[in-house]
């Protein structure tokens, strides 16, 4: 049984460590605003769902200490990760909520702020199983799968989006084969994908991310399906680096590449993909060699986070309310 990656405990936030995994499942326990802003952007929690949902929840945390801190609470979790729209819709949503409650006493403030939190966790959870069921109606009943970083339930309030999708599947009664891309240069793939799939029994195999070209040409795969972080209004796909080259080389192959993501990643405020932020991190990410080694400080190092897949590589994006395909009208 997968454990639950965010969790509200009695006036603390609990959030599964996903720096840990998959040696070890270890848990932080959030007691401010401020643990939750670092959490975030260390990567402790991950996955565009789940970031929003833990910045909800961090806004409840600052608000049960000073709600006159509000606009300060709201500005520190924005500041922490730049590509996932999740994360500034859900504290959008948190700001209107307290504005509609700003007559409340405290007391029934915090009650009303940490029930709008519980909302858009549980929405993300039933949110997921709608895009799963529409998902899985795109796989045949005997389907290998290619998914790319991790689009789970370490990702999510819950299910997950395109590993969702694997997950409505067998619920259906496929056979569902995954291989998961290692995804460069966090293990993301390795270190979550692996280990959710197959502590739920999955039959899953690990590849590295160059071997997806020489996969598709076996033709041992019959989709690709990816999460997103934030996807345009023209149908442009933010994610995580490496996912714009799979969609070429699916369509070079003739392999259907969907994109499963809730209608909260969805930002119609952009026309194209050109003007979604793209999150650069730290270049020692990409010098770290095996064996504790590591590539020299004077070699420059470029470390985008993401990539944007054009609208015209994506066969269809999967949200909570169907199967959209180009041209998109959202």
């Amino acid at each position: 049984m997968l454990p639950e990656t965010v969790e509200w405990r009695g006036g603390a936030l609990r959030i599964v460590d996903q720096r840990a995994l998959p040696d070890e499942l270890k848990f932080i326990d959030c007691s401010c605003v401020g643990d939750v802003a670092l959490a975030i952007r260390d990567l402790a929690v991950r996955g565009a769902p789940a970031i929003g949902i833990a910045a909800a929840y961090g806004v409840v945390l600052g608000v049960l200490r000073d709600r006159s801190g509000l606009d300060g609470y709201i500005a520190e979790l924005a500041s922490t990760r730049p590509t996932a729209v999740n994360l500034f819709w859900a504290l959008e949503r948190m700001r209107r909520a307290a504005l509609e409650r700003r007559d409340e006493p405290d007391e029934m403030f915090a009650s009303g702020m940490l029930g709008e939190a519980r909302a858009i966790h549980e929405e993300d959870v039933r949110n997921n199983r709608r895009l799963g069921a529409f998902g899985q109606s795109l796989l045949p009943s005997s389907a290998s799968v290619l998914t790319h970083c991790n689009a789970g339930a370490l990702a999510t309030g819950g299910y997950g989006t395109a590993l969702g999708v694997l997950r409505a599947a067998r619920e259906e009664g496929k056979a569902i084969r995954v291989y998961a891309d290692e995804t460069r240069p966090l293990l993301q793939g390795a270190r979550l994908t692996a280990w959710e799939l197959s502590r739920d029994g999955f039959d899953v195999t690990l590849i590295c991310d160059s071997m997806a070209g020489c996969l598709m040409k076996s033709g041992k795969i019959d989709a690709v399906i990816v999460g997103a972080d934030r996807i345009s209004a023209n149908g442009d796909v933010a994610n995580k680096i490496g996912t714009y080259g799979l969609s070429v080389m699916a369509r070079h192959h003739n392999v259907p590449f969907y994109v499963a993501a809730p209608r909260s990643t969805l930002d119609l405020s952009l026309e194209s993909g050109d003007e979604i932020p793209i999150e650069e991190r730290a270049g020692d990410e990409i010098r770290r060699l095996p064996g504790g080694r590591s590539v020299p400080d004077y070699i420059p190092a470029w470390n985008p986070a993401f990539d944007v897949t054009p609208a015209n590589l994506v066969t269809a994006i999967i949200t909570e309310d169907g199967v959209h395909r180009p041209p998109y009208g959202f």
